[in-house]
């Protein structure tokens, strides 16, 4: 961002001097510039623009002649953004009535800026801006520099005018801005307007910002921690129970996921055990102080601690000899780095943390994956145990797949008849304080048009994601949210193509041998931040794709590189019997006894 400081004038004078800044400084604002807006549109607050720009009599015959921007300028305080915009040929133009001098054959421009995005990822600052269109001419050792406003693009706002918002999120603040698109007639020239409606620090309210649970006041956070600790061991003082297993999860208030297979499958083979459960929606919702001391009893006390994500807890607790802390990790496969793989990134762990590190056992879906478990959990390769995923084992289960199939229809009508996309992409953000995921990326007017015909269209979101999807009413016939349906390997099966970015569901999904696509529209960003425990482009089995004109053309052309799938799916998986829930139960609990 550079900053003009000029004396006091209007917003008009204000503009004349920006765009003669240059010419100024070199005496070249005889040239005349010829420049028109052949396509301008907003999604959300995100503008797509495209048209040509060139000065007379200088030509444009290569690309390193030529560079172009749009500047957005805001005179009141003497700032401006600026914008690359893509240099294109004029071939892209040949419907203009009038054909484009040869000469000028760079002179073509496209972009698009998200204005919710414009610097470290905040939206753009409140003010009133006037957008500019600047080229830049290379000549030998020189350049010429012109401005000019974008002229008169009213026939690209509909009603005169476009309004959006604009959302930020992170660990202390959450940020609502109003964004307005208007023509400007003493500029002649895109207006845009930023205005911050809502600010505040939800970390000041809130211990889980999602859920709006009160923040635990220090004697809660001491029972949680030191207490917690104190009991567990006080409770060595009583035997181990070899036939007693406890499930736990603060992440659901309701046994689900890989506890729940176990556990069913346990009750399957009549085994005469002794379950004991603590389960909360998260791990920001209370404990009692009788809970509290309860589960410490249970885990001093079980012969097994069965868990399927991180629960810190347990990360502080010196697992009591004769007992074991198994994890049941709630994802397949090994994609996007976790735990202590990311040590000394934004968001990985601190070295001195104990999470994870104390776990006797962990189930994997693939001996090829041992490693990256190890890694991340920061534990003796011998501990973990490529057993298979139970809850994977209903994509094995023909009763139980017709018989979702056919709850699903019934409880949801709409999907009878019609192809269903999945679209389940990871959140973005650093953890539960700031996890959001930015629609402004999809072109919900675009995917309708092209796509309503044969498919449905749902939104499958992280739970932890705070922001919700918004669907235009005209457009509700064809996009639904069932981001509150939680097991989403229900989902799945009455899913026709799944369209991913990070997210381990992909895993899971390949063993149903149908197409998935990875709306990876930052994956760039992304790969250098994050990272992957495999290369992103050749490890994924399907098509990529980086925005929603990609999208519609791949989903049309039924382009999603199937052949991917298989040697994917057996990479893996060592298991596709629909047992692993069987042989954790046969090889993990039985087996203690």
């Amino acid at each position: 961002m550079k900053t003009v400081t000029t004396e006091k004038r209007n917003t008009r004078d204000y503009i004349d001097l920006l765009m003669k800044e240059k010419d100024r400084q070199d005496d070249k604002n005889w040239y005349s510039v010829e420049h028109n807006v052949l396509d301008l549109r907003f999604n959300g607050p995100t503008l797509t623009l495209e048209g040509y720009c060139y000065i007379n009599d200088i030509p444009i015959l290569k690309c390193f002649d030529v560079k172009k921007r749009l500047v957005l300028f805001d005179s009141k305080q003497k700032k401006y953004w600026k914008f690359i915009l893509e240099d294109i040929t004029v071939d892209n133009f040949l419907s203009l009535e009038e054909a484009i001098d040869p000469q000028y054959r760079w002179a073509g421009y496209k972009g698009t800026i998200d204005l919710s995005n414009v610097e470290n990822n905040m939206p753009l600052k409140e003010g009133n801006y006037v957008a500019l269109l600047e080229i830049v001419i290379f000549q030998k050792n020189d350049k010429l520099v012109k401005r000019v406003p974008l002229g008169d693009i009213r026939r690209y706002l509909k009603d005169g005018f476009y309004t959006s918002k604009m959302e930020h999120y992170s660990a202390n603040s959450q940020l609502l801005y109003n964004v307005m698109a208007r023509y400007d007639l003493n500029t002649k020239s895109l207006q845009i307007e930023s205005h911050k409606v809502k600010s505040i620090n939800p970390s000041e309210l809130y211990g889980d910002i999602k859920n709006k649970t009160e923040k635990p006041n220090a004697f809660y956070r001491l029972m949680r921690t030191k207490g917690f600790m104190f009991f567990y061991y006080l409770f060595h003082l009583f035997p181990v129970n070899k036939r007693k297993v406890l499930f736990a999860s603060d992440s659901r208030d309701e046994v689900g996921g890989n506890l729940k297979f176990v556990y069913d499958e346990m009750k399957k083979q009549n085994l005469d055990y002794e379950y004991r459960f603590m389960f909360k929606e998260n791990s920001f919702v209370k404990k009692s102080i009788l809970e509290i001391i309860r589960l410490a009893y249970d885990a001093a006390t079980s012969k097994a601690t069965l868990l399927e994500e991180n629960y810190p807890m347990f990360s502080q607790l010196r697992i009591r000899k004769n007992t074991d802390l198994i994890q049941l990790w709630h994802g397949a496969g090994a994609f996007k780095k976790f735990g202590y793989s990311r040590m000394g990134q934004p968001g990985g762990p601190k070295i001195t943390s104990k999470d994870h590190r104390n776990y006797t056992k962990a189930i994997v879906s693939s001996k090829n994956i041992t490693p990256q478990y190890a890694e991340g959990f920061d534990i003796d390769e011998e501990k973990i145990i490529p057993l298979g995923i139970p809850r994977t084992d209903i994509f094995f289960d023909e009763e139980y797949k017709e018989s979702k199939r056919k709850e699903l229809y019934e409880a949801y009508p709409f999907l009878k008849g019609k192809k269903v996309i999945l679209f389940a992409p990871t959140f973005r953000g650093k953890g539960r304080k700031e996890a959001h995921y930015p629609f402004e990326n999809l072109d919900f007017e675009k995917l309708y048009k092209n796509l309503k015909d044969e498919y449905v269209f749902l939104f499958k979101l992280h739970f932890i994601v705070l922001n919700k999807v918004t669907i235009p009413y005209k457009y509700a016939d064809f996009f639904y949210d069932f981001t509150s349906y939680r097991e989403v390997n229900d989902l799945l099966l009455i899913t026709d193509l799944l369209i991913t970015d990070y997210s381990s569901i992909c895993f899971e999904f390949s063993l149903l041998d149908k197409p998935i696509l990875f709306y990876a529209y930052d994956v760039e960003n992304y790969i250098s931040k994050r990272g992957f425990y495999f290369e992103y482009q050749s490890f994924i089995p399907g098509s990529l794709v980086k925005n929603t004109d990609q999208m519609v053309a791949k989903i049309i052309k039924n382009d999603f590189q199937k052949e991917k799938i298989k040697p994917f799916r057996d990479y893996f998986f060592d298991y596709q019997d629909g047992k692993a829930s069987e042989r954790v139960v046969n090889h993990l609990i039985k087996g203690m006894e």
